[in-house]
Formats: C-alpha cells, sequence, structure tokens
C-alpha cells in the first residue's frame, strides 16, 4: 500500500493510517518500514505513522530507541520532519532528551525548510520537560525570527509566545 515512484506524492499513507487505528496490531510492519530500501515507502511509512501518532501517541512507546537511532542516522528529508513531530511525542529520559535535541540541532542545518521548522518546534516541545534547553532553544528561535525561512519565522513567532520562553 505504501509503493510507488512519485515520493511528491503520500500515495495511500492516509488509508494506511486510518487501516492502523483500526488494526493497533499493525503498527509493528508499519514502523518496519521506516527502513525499507524504498525511499518513497519511507516516506508514506514515516508519513503515516506521525498521523497515527498524534492520535495514539502511545504507539510510540515500544519503538523509542529505535527512532532515536533513525533519528541520528536519517538523511532523508520526508523521514526527518515527520520524526521531528513525532520524538517529542515520546516520553523521554532527560539523557534521551537530550540525545533527540543534539539530533534536532543537526537538523537545523538541513537543506528543507519543512524540517528545519519542525525541528524548532520540537526543540520547544521538548524544553517544556527540560529547563536545560530552554535558553539555547529561544536563541535558536530568535534566530529563526532574523535569518529563517517564512515559515521559519511564523513558527518562531509562535513558539516565543511560550511560557517557557516568557520565563526565560
Amino acid at each position: 500500500m505504501l509503493q510507488g515512484r512519485d515520493r511528491r506524492s503520500i500515495g495511500r499513507a492516509d488509508e494506511v493510517a486510518a487501516l492502523v487505528i483500526k488494526e493497533p496490531k499493525l503498527f509493528r510492519e508499519l514502523m518496519a518500514c521506516l527502513w525499507h530500501d524504498d525511499p518513497a515507502v519511507r516516506m508514506r511509512a514515516a508519513d503515516a505513522a506521525e498521523k497515527i501518532s498524534a492520535r495514539r501517541p502511545q504507539l510510540l512507546a515500544r519503538y523509542k530507541s529505535q527512532l532515536l537511532g533513525l533519528m541520528a542516522e536519517i538523511e532523508q528529508t520526508e523521514v526527518r520532519w515527520h520524526l521531528a513531530q513525532m520524538i517529542p511525542r515520546l516520553n523521554l529520559t532527560t539523557l534521551e532528551r537530550q540525545r533527540a535535541a543534539a539530533a534536532l540541532r543537526q537538523y537545523l542545518r538541513d537543506c528543507s525548510s519543512i524540517v528545519r521548522t519542525w525541528s524548532l518546534n520540537a526543540l520547544a516541545e521538548l524544553s517544556a520537560h527540560d529547563a536545560t534547553l530552554c535558553s539555547e532553544t529561544k536563541l535558536l528561535l530568535e534566530e529563526a525570527l532574523h535569518s529563517g525561512t517564512a515559515a521559519m519565522k511564523a513558527r518562531a513567532r509562535h513558539l516565543l509566545r511560550l511560557k517557557q520562553f516568557r520565563e526565560a
């Protein structure tokens, strides 16, 4: 269901997400597709997993260490931005949060504005649970206000209104 050549299309990812929501046991198969040889399958699997995890974040818990590992090694843009959306939904230890934040800071150098924007958002979400990340994340958001793309500037303006940054 996730196959297809055109990486500009999510193909049947929405159908897959709906199916897995109804049959959560299929989530394991979907997650395995994040490591598929075909980049289109990886992209669509990441899209479906992100949509599912927005509604049922607890499904990600079992895959925490694998997702953190994938986050550090994957270079595919479409997978990166979905990981940036999913990682803050995990219950992370302090060390895991620091590891995720380090990967997200690397994502801020990605050529994709979408990856950079979602990375800023993820860093802000992680900062809500880790005060040690607040000051650096606030600086990154302020930098995005001045030198980011239009999407990054808009997201940074929104995020800087959050409590953790008003108080930092």
